[in-house]
């Protein structure tokens, strides 16, 4: 099974929609006079908090890949299910922080023409904490990505091996053989 990075126009995507669906959450709210803008502040405290998670996992799994296989030996065992799920979880949260992130960016551009009412700065307040908080973890998201990368292994495919096998066919070719 071969995991591939997640391209960096994915999270301008999910970016933008999350940035037209907070505006669409904006217009249904002042129309339908439903009390929907803002974040409550557990809600940070969760973001907050599930990033530190995500980047501690992966750390884990960084330090347990990159060790030196002697000294592996010594290090408590990784579980490569607890690998794979902590990359998961890395992809996982970057894509959805950039989507939360466009989310509370969308509420506030909209609002921004009624934040001398105190709903509506409070309700800015609270988007601008959480989408701060989302970027955050997009970015925790991008580097745990890379944090779980695994070194190149020394099998046939591995670039030393491969520079090595040519070095040979070159030597080989040319050998002088006597006749």
């Amino acid at each position: 099974m071969k995991i591939r990075r997640t391209p960096w126009w994915q999270y301008v995507v999910a970016l933008l929609l999350g940035l037209i669906a907070g505006c669409l959450l904006v217009q249904v709210s002042e129309s339908s006079g439903l009390s929907l803008l803002g974040a409550p502040w557990f809600v940070s405290v969760v973001l907050l908090l599930l990033g530190i998670v995500v980047l501690v996992m992966a750390l884990q799994v960084h330090q347990y890949a990159t060790t030196d296989p002697q000294k592996r030996a010594r290090l408590k065992p990784l579980d490569p299910t607890k690998a794979v799920y902590t990359l998961m979880l890395s992809k996982a949260l970057g894509l959805t922080g950039a989507a939360l992130a466009g989310w509370y960016a969308g509420q506030i551009l909209l609002v921004l023409d009624h934040i001398e009412a105190d709903y509506y700065a409070t309700a800015v307040t609270q988007c601008a904490v959480a989408a701060v908080i989302c970027l955050a973890d997009m970015v925790i998201g991008i580097v745990g990505e890379w944090l779980c990368q695994l070194p190149p292994m020394e099998g046939p495919e591995n670039p030393k091996m491969k520079a090595a096998k040519r070095r040979r066919g070159i030597a080989s070719a040319t050998a002088k053989t006597r006749h």
